[in-house]
């Protein structure tokens, strides 16, 4: 089964639209097809971002966002990372790569191609949404 880190911005992405990180959320993650990789920092970076006062003009936002981190912490695997990577611009977002490091996930799918200069970290491949539902997701 494959591993795979989500970035934020997919998951706020996933409660505002339905687009690709819809999918990758509502049919794969809730589908248990793959499983999410996780670690302390990223989960109270979820929870930071995704109750910010900016997100309460989408209807029920904060409810899609309850039940999603919910669902997120009865499934994802924990993952403590151990190392300390300082690569990224966004020195914010090294936590993606310490738990890529960690989890030897298969996939970082991020929105966020700014700061995501890299196609790869170790051998975590970083894709956006619609890269990663056209050409890897599990059938």
């Amino acid at each position: 089964m494959q591993k795979i880190i989500l970035d934020t911005n997919v998951l706020v992405s996933s409660i505002i639209q339905k687009s690709y990180p819809y999918l990758i959320v509502r049919e794969l993650f809730f589908g248990d097809k793959f499983s999410l990789c996780l670690s302390a920092p990223l989960m109270q970076e979820y929870w930071d971002v995704l109750f910010r006062e900016k997100f309460k003009k989408y209807p029920n936002f904060y409810l899609k966002a309850s039940d999603l981190l919910e669902e997120i912490g009865d499934k994802a695997i924990v993952f403590p990372p151990k190392i300390h990577v300082a690569l990224l611009s966004d020195k914010d977002d090294d936590m993606f790569l310490e738990l890529a490091d960690e989890s030897e996930a298969d996939f970082l799918i991020t929105g966020d191609t700014n700061d995501f200069t890299i196609s790869r970290y170790k051998e975590t491949l970083i894709v956006n949404p619609k890269n990663y539902w056209e050409n890897y997701r599990p059938i």
